[in-house]
């Protein structure tokens, strides 16, 4: 956010209506990457029907609504760790599945 936008934000004393995807990670306390992950599990909804390469906009006040929903916090956190651990899993079978010794062989463990 630019810093003539934060003082206005400031002098409003509010979000605005609209926030973008880093924006509504801002206030989820996750990373912007996170958030694509979150609409897929269907836990945050953007405005609109956007294309899959359109910037998101999800509302500001729906979303400081489900943030002070315990219940759809567990749900979140539960969706992007469940996101990371399956993303770390492939990656690490990927890795092990071709696995090259120092002599520049398949190692046969």
């Amino acid at each position: 956010m630019r810093e003539d936008q934060q003082q206005f934000m400031r002098l409003l004393g509010r979000l605005p209506a609209r926030l973008t995807a880093e924006q509504a990670a801002w206030v989820l306390n996750c990373q912007p990457h996170d958030v694509p992950i979150l609409v897929a599990a269907r836990l945050l909804r953007p405005l609109g029907n956007p294309s899959p390469y359109n910037v998101k906009f999800f509302a500001a006040s729906e979303l400081l609504e489900q943030v002070e929903d315990r219940t759809w916090l567990a749900k979140v956190t539960n969706a992007l760790n469940e996101h990371w651990q399956k993303k770390n899993a492939e990656k690490k079978n990927r890795l092990t599945a071709g696995v090259v010794g120092a002599n520049g062989f398949e190692d046969s463990d």
